[in-house]
């Protein structure tokens, strides 16, 4: 059984950071497409980032580039979300999700590509 597990959430001010950590059980990141969402209060869930695990192709969300970046440990088993420059508008629920199959591609932000999918880590930015 796949299970993923957020962690590395919290409450930090506008200019900060945090990195998002995803643990991944019944699950090898090796030549996937896996991404990170987020969904704010009353907005639907979007895609921020996504990497193809096999390496060399990231992708983000316009509102993110230049501030996260997405990463994976293969040997550990676990993917990244480095978050800096923080903006209120960046408060949200994240979710890590994989298994999207070899290539991202341009659906890399179509949530039914991943079936698997973690529980969520609240990050709260205050101005």
């Amino acid at each position: 059984q796949v299970r993923l597990v957020e962690s590395g959430g919290g409450s930090v001010q506008t200019g900060g950071s945090l990195t998002l950590s995803c643990a991944a059980s019944g699950y090898t990141y090796t030549t996937d497409c896996v991404g990170w969402f987020r969904q704010a209060p009353g907005k639907e869930r979007e895609g921020v980032a996504a990497t193809w695990t096999g390496g060399g192709t990231w992708y983000y969300d316009s509102s993110v580039k230049g501030r996260f970046t997405i990463s994976q440990d293969n040997a550990k088993n676990m993917m990244y979300l480095q978050m800096n420059k923080l903006k209120p508008d960046d408060t949200a629920k994240y979710y890590c999700a994989a298994g999207a199959g070899e290539y991202c591609g341009g659906s890399w932000t179509t949530e039914t590509e991943y079936p698997y999918w973690g529980q969520g880590t609240q990050v709260t930015v205050s101005s």
